[in-house]
Formats: structure tokens, C-alpha cells, sequence
């Protein structure tokens, strides 16, 4: 041995470059930077085709459909309306964990790494053209580049940590150091560049995606003006002026269920006074604020020069409607209260709009239903599906397809460019949005999309209320405090609001006016608060009489139940 092999300045020979392996944690790195690669690469090339899913949320679109019965009330629970967003942002840590196993598995078997990322393009090209709404052809293409850039990124990244330089052939050992500081700098420097490079293409593709079709086509359409609305015009009242309980519940008297359900022939577009307590819901809902709950990741994005609206099934006369022809016909406007079947007792998956569309009613009149069709069908773009029984279409409570949601357009989240609003149905059941197709067909023969899923096939909402303020865990000063907020059980309406300070006596609250039984109604109580934690409940009656049950449920299979508490502290 001589005194350099001994000083640990052995040559390296030709061959010899097993130090020059990338390591566990950089084959990891690249991995995880190659799997950008491929998401980017397959957001842009989808979004270069226009409208339609990506391979993600293609894949995501198969997630929900398979395990959307299991999920759904978790995911809601725990993200709300960002379901949609934390799942999506799941799919890509998915892939990006899975990129970093792939990454460290190249560096002993690049082969069976490229062939991991080939299967997961696979799987993105099988999702796509099962996607409704995936174009012809684009699937393979995305798919193709998405492996092309995945593969490519791992295999040169890891060829830039292993690569030998001729220079270092014979090189003595106590060069590695500098060798292998030198060969990671350029791949980290490779691999940031792609990342950036990744993310630009994402972000393009999302954006070429984002058609400005539907917006376009928002801002031309021209709503008639409402002829006709089966809602009963507020009695003429004084908004409040106050911001205190006292000065707001001398602002309405309380309605009734029979002032509530009187049905009139009149026009009104200006929703009844509020009580303008700080934090109680307004008795219409902005667009921006309501809810949104349904099982598309990507909206839809409808050209409504290639779209129409099919009457079809159990009809003796099945036509079509274009976009203009339907918006032509949209002069009723009524307002109604959406709830979704996922709502929890005090939660805040339900709103109250002013919709205007076409009545149901004259669609089916125009078709003939054929007797023995005993359930209506609303299909998405989407394929989604929702039914509900022609009897409940057809009793003579609101039920429309609508094209406008508080004076405008539909917005593209809540249905561009027509949906179903039925009152008193869960929106599982009846609120198809992106509406394609309205089908008669027998209540035995077809089940909603949710319904083999473990859903109930009726979804009647359930009488609810809630206390808006104050909110749980709020420290309050003793004296006159307001306890408010809203209840709704449409299509029968609310006749009473009841609030309850711990165990004691019931107190009536004063409700607010509504425009008709379809709506929330909003409510309000003076409480004279004492020193000490109490615990505030509130219960409603419906216009029938009948009192909100007690007893809690769960929302599978058919909607909560029970009383909302709210815990507070009195100083």
C-alpha cells in the first residue's frame, strides 16, 4: 500500500463509482421533482384542449364516485365546502409521496421506476375517458406527455448525480468531496428549474382551462323581467335602526304560518326587512356566500351555444330547449331555501336566494306526462343524476328550473346555465345543477346518484333553527343581550321560534317576515343575561303545528336532527 492509499488518496478507477450513487434522501428529492414534472405537463396539455377535467381530477372524479358514500359526511365535517379543494390537494401529496418512492427505487432499478410512473399515467388516461365531460382523444395525449415528462425528469436528474466526469477517472479519493458537492449542485439546480418550470405549466394549463365561455355568456344573457311569483309579498314594515335586540324586534311582529303560506299573485324582487343584529344571517344570501355541495371538482363549463335542455322519458311529446328559448320563458321568480342533506345540527350548508326560472309544472305540461311516471329525473352535464316523485313536482309547491339566482345569471358554481330548485328537498335529491335532462320515468325503475350509495330516496328537509349570536364560547356582559338567528321547514313553513336558557322556561322569540313558507325566517329574543355559563338552546314549530324533535340523528341517511346549544359566558 502506499502512503497516498494509506492517507486515503487512493485512485479511482475507470468503473469504479459506486460513491457516486445520489443517496436515499436526493433519489427522493428527484423523485418527488419528477412527479411535478408529470402533474404539470398533464395540467397543460388538458388545458390546451379548452374546458374539461385534468388528469387529476379525472382521478379525483373516480375517488369520489367510489368512496363518496363513506366520505361525504367526514370530508364535509371536517373541510366543509373545501372538500373538493382538500381532495384534489390530497391526490397531488398522493402523487408526490409516491413520486419520492419512485425517485430512491431509480437509483438501483431506474426500470421499474419509469414502468411506476407509466402505470400511474395509465391510470390518469382510464379516468379521463371515464370523466363525462373529458374531450375525445386529449385522455392519451395528456397522459403520454405526463409519463414523457415524469420519465424524462427522473432518468436526467439521476443521470446528473451519477454521471462521471472524465476528470475524475483516476482521480485521487480525497477529491470526492468537492465531486460530489459540485454533481448535487447541478442537480438541485436542475431539479429547482423544473419545478418552476412545472408549476408555470399548471398554472397555464389551469388557466387556459378556465374557459371565459360561461362568463361571456353570462354577461350577454339578458333576464326578462318576473311576471309572476306564487310568494306572497311582505306586509309593509320598517327595516330596523337599531344594532341592539331591543331596537331590532320592534322592527317586524311575528309571522304565522298562515301569513306565511298565503299564496298571492304578485311580483316582488326586494327581499323583506332584516333585523340588523351584528351576525345574524341576512335573510337573503350573497352568491359568494352560499353553499356549495355537490360531487364536481371541476365546474363544469358550459357553451350554451352547444347546449340545450331535453324533456324526455314518460312523455308523450319529448322535446328540447335551447339556452335563449329557456331564459325567454323564466318569468317567475320566487324565493326558496336550499338545504343540504349534510347540514349538522347549526351548521351552515343552507341558504335562502331569490330564484328565477320557468315552472316546472309548464315544462311537464308542454311534454304530457304519460301516467304511471312516477319520479322525475334531473341529469347533469356532469352525469350526475338526482330524482325525486312527480306528485311532489307537481303538488303546487315551487319547483323550477331556474336560470338566475338573486338578480343575475346563475353563477357557474351554482349551476350555470339551468338547475332544478325544488322547495322543501334536500338538495341530494332534487337540485340538479348544469342541468341537461329532465326525465320522466317510475320510481322502482332508476335511483339517484346517492341513493346506492346509502342515502334515503326521499329527501324531505327537516325542521331546523338556528342560533346565529351569539356564537358558542362568546363572553357576553350581563344585562339585555340578543339571542338570534334563523329556522326553515319549507315548503311548510315556521309558526314559532322558542329559545331556552339552560333548564328554564321556553321564551317566545319574534320572527322576522318572510316572502313566503319556502324561506328561512329570521328570529330574534331580548335575554335578560345573568352572571354565570349558560347554555342557550332553541327549538322552531313548523306552520303545521308540529315541533322540532329532540331527538339528534346523524345526517346519513336522510338529514340531522336535534336541538341547537350554544355555551356561553356572562360576565
Amino acid at each position: 500500500m502506499t502512503r497516498a492509499e494509506a492517507n486515503g488518496s487512493r485512485p479511482v478507477a475507470a468503473g469504479d463509482e459506486r460513491w457516486r450513487g445520489t443517496g436515499r434522501a436526493l433519489g427522493a428529492l428527484i423523485g418527488v421533482v419528477a412527479a411535478t414534472a408529470a402533474l404539470g405537463a398533464g395540467e397543460l396539455v388538458t388545458g390546451l384542449f379548452g374546458p374539461g377535467p385534468s388528469l387529476v381530477t379525472a382521478i379525483g372524479g373516480e375517488f369520489v364516485d367510489r368512496f363518496a358514500a363513506s366520505l361525504k359526511d367526514l370530508a364535509v365535517a371536517i373541510f366543509g365546502t373545501n372538500d373538493k379543494t382538500a381532495l384534489i390537494v390530497g391526490i397531488v401529496v398522493i402523487a408526490l409521496v409516491l413520486g419520492a418512492v419512485l425517485g430512491r427505487l431509480a437509483g438501483r432499478r431506474p426500470i421499474l421506476a419509469a414502468l411506476g410512473f407509466g402505470a400511474f399515467g395509465a391510470i390518469g388516461w382510464w379516468a379521463y375517458e371515464t370523466d363525462p365531460q373529458g374531450q375525445a382523444g386529449v385522455g392519451p395525449v395528456a397522459a403520454a406527455a405526463s409519463v414523457a415528462a415524469g420519465v424524462g425528469t427522473l432518468l436526467g436528474l439521476h443521470y446528473l448525480a451519477r454521471r462521471p466526469r472524465r476528470a475524475d477517472v483516476g482521480a485521487a479519493v480525497s477529491d470526492r468531496r468537492a465531486t460530489v458537492a459540485t454533481s448535487r449542485r447541478t442537480v438541485l439546480l436542475g431539479a429547482g428549474s423544473v419545478a418552476a418550470a412545472s408549476a408555470a405549466a399548471a398554472f397555464v394549463g389551469r388557466r387556459l382551462g378556465s374557459s371565459d365561455v360561461v362568463d361571456a355568456a353570462r354577461e350577454a344573457t339578458r333576464l326578462p323581467t318576473p311576471a309572476t311569483t306564487a310568494s306572497s309579498a311582505p306586509p309593509a314594515s320598517s327595516a330596523a335602526t337599531g344594532s341592539t335586540a331591543a331596537t331590532a324586534s320592534t322592527a317586524a311582529t311575528a309571522s304565522t304560518a298562515e301569513t306565511a303560506g298565503t299564496a298571492a299573485a304578485t311580483t316582488t324582487t326586494t327581499a323583506p326587512p332584516s333585523f340588523l343584529v351584528p351576525g345574524l344571517s341576512p335573510y337573503v344570501t350573497p352568491n359568494a356566500d352560499f353553499y356549495r355541495i355537490d360531487t364536481a371538482l371541476r365546474t363544469p363549463q358550459v357553451d350554451v351555444d352547444d347546449w340545450t335542455l331535453s324533456i324526455t322519458g314518460m312523455v308523450d311529446r319529448p322535446y328540447e330547449l335551447t339556452f335563449d328559448e329557456l331564459v325567454a320563458m323564466s318569468t317567475t321568480e320566487e324565493t326558496v331555501t336550499l338545504s343540504c342533506v349534510s347540514n349538522e345540527v347549526g351548521g351552515n350548508l343552507v341558504g335562502n336566494a331569490v330564484w328565477q326560472g320557468v315552472p316546472l309544472a309548464t315544462l311537464l305540461e308542454r311534454a304530457g306526462v304519460q301516467e304511471g311516471a312516477t319520479q322525475i329525473v334531473g341529469r347533469s352535464v356532469d352525469d350526475f343524476t338526482a330524482g325525486f316523485p312527480t306528485d311532489v313536482g307537481l303538488d303546487g309547491r315551487v319547483a323550477l328550473v331556474a336560470v338566475a339566482m338573486n338578480g343575475e345569471p346563475l353563477p357557474t358554481a351554482h349551476g350555470f346555465p339551468a338547475r332544478l330548485v325544488v322547495a322543501g328537498l334536500y338538495g341530494y335529491v332534487s337540485a340538479t345543477k348544469w342541468l341537461r335532462e329532465i326525465e320522466l320515468t317510475t320510481w322502482e325503475d332508476f335511483d339517484g346518484y346517492w341513493v346506492p350509495r346509502g342515502w334515503s330516496k326521499e329527501g324531505p328537509i327537516k325542521t331546523q333553527s338556528r342560533i346565529d349570536v351569539p356564537r358558542g364560547g362568546t363572553q357576553l356582559t350581563a344585562g339585555t343581550q340578543a339571542v338570534a338567528g334563523v329556522a326553515w321547514s319549507p315548503p311548510a313553513g315556521i309558526s314559532a321560534v322558542e329559545v331556552r336558557v339552560d333548564e328554564g322556561e321556553w321564551m317566545a322569540a319574534t320572527l322576522g317576515e318572510s316572502d313566503s313558507a319556502n324561506t328561512w325566517v329570521q328570529w330574534v329574543l331580548e335575554w335578560e343575561a345573568e352572571p354565570g355559563e349558560h347554555v342557550l338552546t332553541v327549538r322552531a314549530t313548523d306552520g303545521d303545528g308540529t315541533v322540532q324533535t329532540e331527538e339528534p340523528a346523524r345526517p346519513a341517511p336522510d338529514g340531522a336532527s336535534g336541538w341547537h346549544r350554544r355555551r356561553v359566558q356572562v360576565r
